[in-house]
């Protein structure tokens, strides 16, 4: 190889080494789960209604659709749409009172608009594809708790820990370090975790995407006090919060089931 093409390969690599390290939310498996776990959940005429419009594409399988694109410049305006920064030290009240009156382009913002789409018979074929992969994604990301995180901090991404050794952050930690540790497959997973409780299911599918939020919050509040900056982290973190993190991921997939299945009731 020449000096040339081995310089080129070298910046390369350098620049994916350096992609922001929340270019993906619950990482490609995460997102699987919930979409997989949604799939359970629909009723038959939601289920014929997503066929519809993403045809031979499952749920699981469109989840990743919004992290994809995002190497394509010309869907950059989407990147604040995955999350909501919502300062520290709010109680119900003030995290309620910060969503109404936030005007920025964010998860909680966009999530009503991609419904409002998905219901308006004059929407195209191609809007309401993209809206239905937005939707599935963005429910996803509204239930990993560091995408309603500080925005000083950006959502985690510069709390640096390690993660078994490794140089990470404290969003890449759950973003993928965690479900990728199980070691399991997304519709493994899904099927591991998917045994919710009468009233769970019942009391998540109910859930307001304001109340869904302010849940998330608080978990990301649990999060911030129990990681600090230069932690090391391995197999005691995964033993604190793999709960937290397999709930988060089994409400995610409820949640987007029943708006789903309200949006063609």
């Amino acid at each position: 190889m020449n000096l040339s093409i081995l310089k080129k390969v070298c910046i390369a690599v350098a620049l994916v080494a350096y992609l922001p390290v929340n270019a993906l939310a619950w990482g490609q498996t995460g997102h699987r789960v919930v979409g997989q776990v949604a799939d359970y959940y629909l009723t038959a005429k939601a289920r014929k209604a997503v066929k519809a419009i993403l045809g031979g594409e499952t749920i699981a399988m469109a989840s990743n659709w919004p992290d994809f694109i995002k190497s394509d410049t010309a869907y950059n305006y989407l990147g604040s749409w995955h999350y909501v920064n919502i300062p520290g030290g709010l109680d119900q009240n003030g995290v309620f009172h910060f969503l109404d009156t936030d005007r920025e382009a964010n998860v909680y913002n966009k999530i009503p608009e991609l419904i409002a789409t998905l219901k308006n018979k004059q929407s195209t074929a191609d809007q309401k594809k993209m809206a239905i992969r937005l939707l599935i994604h963005f429910v996803g990301d509204l239930n990993q708790p560091m995408h309603t995180a500080r925005k000083e901090d950006l959502g985690g991404n510069k709390i640096n820990v390690t993660w078994f050794g490794q140089k990470s952050n404290l969003h890449r930690v759950w973003d993928e370090g965690l479900i990728e540790y199980q070691q399991l497959s997304y519709t493994e997973y899904a099927a591991a975790i998917n045994h919710p409780s009468k009233e769970q299911l019942n009391q998540w599918s109910h859930d307001s995407l304001k109340q869904s939020v302010y849940e998330s919050y608080l978990t990301c509040n649990k999060i911030y006090d129990k990681t600090k900056a230069d932690d090391k982290l391995s197999y005691r973190y995964n033993f604190d919060f793999v709960d937290t993190l397999n709930e988060a991921l089994l409400k995610g997939g409820i949640r987007l089931a029943a708006m789903i299945n309200q949006i063609y009731a």
